[in-house]
């Protein structure tokens, strides 16, 4: 199949960009090929400025700071990159915390924030027209981003110590919260959820959600914890575990809860982190959930709407010292393009982040990756495989800082460690450019390309700051491709649908439709693919959650390649 170029789209950014529209039997597309003059024989490493001074933002993720250490403080801070008026371009989602004890957004310094992007690249904050502020809501974390009803306009469920959330999106700019009528909201009052992910368990098209639980919390209940007169955050593991809670999509806006039919009851958690990818290449989409000093969580989905905890069984539940850790947030891609999904999870300082390398049926820590020695001196939070330089490698982001300011030490820069040939990590967050190099206590972050120019930007937030939307500076000379997936029998979102890239010099490249990616965020649900100094593309080969697999020939680099799923 050849795309035939029929309506060429400019960038804001000067590229000359496209889109390729390619309907469900192939038969319409529309491409504009990228104008670039020659690659550069040695890549330059790109950096990254914050823009958000630009935009003027009143937004702070605010986490009541006080004198009493309450137990959820440390959290807070979600984002979400999302296109939410499908205008063609993202526009950001800020959860935020509330006044403590009181559990309430006692005033605009505790509410949510949603950024819509103007023309210029700026942002504006449109929450109360939008309905989303949240005032009547408790103190939010996690943030997950999904057309839960297919009707091409993108939905949020957040994450609480109290109330959990679900906004329909009204395709009119406004969100209403459906969350009673819906029976997405049922679960014990004093429960603290995290982090959330939609995603199609069963593959019947419709998106269903699984909400990262932690323990059961309120400030009543709240432990104190004191070293002579100074008082700390008490250890996880004075709390309860809880496991993770299943809600089956029934259609017409209704869910029900699976947790128990679908085995998840079983395996008790502290859920911090969540990735959703077929870790075993059987077609069924499975999860991965970090829990915060318990071991880690493997689901493998059995195809018949039940899951198997496989963790320990599939080298996952610990770390390469056989121990559980401050597990953080997560993401699952093929850092190594090997065809299998890998994956990555952070910790607190002084406890090795994990790299684990997908070998089929096992995972196992690759040593020679060096970022167990690499992220010693960081407490990361937030995190994920993003491929900021556009070399076809995926390289590890990571949104750091410690959990409390105990000491010189607390606030940390971020980290980025390139990946060198899908064999080993170097550090090269010295280069990023000094708005990448803020100290402060980071938690969340989300990716996505929001300037439309082919490289990944970043949104990250900091406990009680003004966020950074740091823009990739995008100079690194290398091509790229990014693809818009629209389901037919699969959900619209396409969430779990894979791709694989093949270039013109027989190089193989692969990923998939993530949008939970990291901690308490979503990203962008676009699929990008860095090309290095490769133009020309083979073959995209992708294969859709319903099992429908499609293959598109001869596709140019340097675009945006809106693809349907045939039906």
């Amino acid at each position: 199949m050849t795309p035939k170029a029929i309506a060429p789209l400019r960038s804001r950014l000067g590229r000359r960009a496209g889109v390729l529209l390619i309907s469900a039997a192939g038969a319409y597309l529309c491409l504009a090929l990228l104008s670039r003059g020659p690659a550069q024989t040695t890549p330059k490493r790109p950096g990254f400025v914050d823009a958000a001074p630009r935009s003027k933002i009143s937004y702070k993720s605010n986490n009541s700071p006080g004198s009493h250490k309450y137990f959820p403080q440390p959290m807070c801070g979600g984002v979400a990159i999302f296109d939410y008026n499908n205008d063609g371009k993202m526009d950001i989602f800020f959860t935020n915390g509330a006044q403590l004890p009181e559990m309430k957004k006692t005033n605009p310094s505790y509410y949510n924030c949603l950024l819509r992007q103007r023309a210029d690249g700026t942002f504006e904050d449109v929450t109360a027209q939008a309905g989303l502020t949240g005032e009547n809501l408790d103190f939010n974390f996690g943030v997950a981003v999904g057309d839960y009803d297919n009707d091409g306009y993108e939905d949020l469920f957040i994450c609480s110590a109290g109330r959990n959330v679900l906004y329909h999106n009204n395709g009119n700019g406004t969100f209403t919260d459906v969350t009673k009528e819906s029976g997405i909201g049922g679960k014990p009052a004093d429960t603290l959820s995290v982090v959330a992910a939609w995603f199609d368990y069963d593959n019947d098209g419709l998106l269903d959600l699984i909400v990262d639980n932690y323990t059961y919390w309120t400030p009543q209940t709240d432990l104190r914890c004191t070293m002579g007169s100074k008082e700390y955050y008490c250890d996880p593991r004075r709390y309860k575990s809880v496991p993770p809670r299943l809600y089956h999509n029934l259609g017409h806006g209704k869910f029900e809860d699976v947790t128990e039919k679908s085995g998840l009851a079983k395996s008790p958690g502290k859920g911090m982190g969540i990735s959703i990818a077929d870790f075993n290449n059987d077609g069924w989409p499975d999860v991965f959930i970090a829990n915060d000093t318990e071991p880690n969580s493997l689901f493998i989905n059995q195809g018949n709407g039940t899951f198997e905890e496989r963790g320990l069984e599939m080298g996952v539940a610990y770390n390469d010292s056989a121990q559980s850790g401050s597990s953080m947030g997560s993401d699952a891609k093929d850092y190594d393009n090997d065809g299998n999904v890998d994956i990555f999870y952070n910790n607190l300082m002084g406890q090795v982040w994990q790299l684990l390398r997908n070998r089929g049926n096992l995972f196992s820590f690759p040593y020679t990756s060096k970022v167990q020695t690499l992220s010693l001196p960081f407490s990361g939070w937030s995190n994920g495989f993003i491929d900021y330089n556009n070399d076809g490698w995926k390289d590890i982001y990571s949104a750091n800082g410690d959990v409390d300011q105990v000491n010189e030490k607390s606030p940390q820069h971020d980290t980025m460690f390139e990946n060198v040939g899908g064999k080993t990590f170097v550090d090269v967050s010295g280069e990023m450019g000094k708005d990448f190099l803020h100290k402060g206590y980071q938690r969340g972050s989300a990716f996505g390309d929001l300037n439309n120019d082919g490289a990944l930007d970043i949104v990250v937030t900091s406990l009680n700051e003004t966020p950074r939307i740091l823009m990739n500076t995008a100079d690194s000379g290398n091509h790229w491709l990014m693809l818009s997936l629209t389901g037919h029998k699969s959900a619209r979102d396409a969430i779990g649908a894979k791709v694989k890239v093949t270039t013109a010099s027989g190089r193989t490249l692969y990923n998939h439709v993530a949008i939970s990616v990291g901690f308490m965020s979503s990203s962008d649900k676009r699929v990008h693919f860095g090309l290095g100094e490769e133009t020309k593309i083979a073959s995209v080969e992708i294969r859709w959650p319903s099992g429908i697999q499609q293959v598109l020939k001869d596709v140019a680099a340097d675009q945006f390649l809106k693809v349907d799923e045939p039906h």
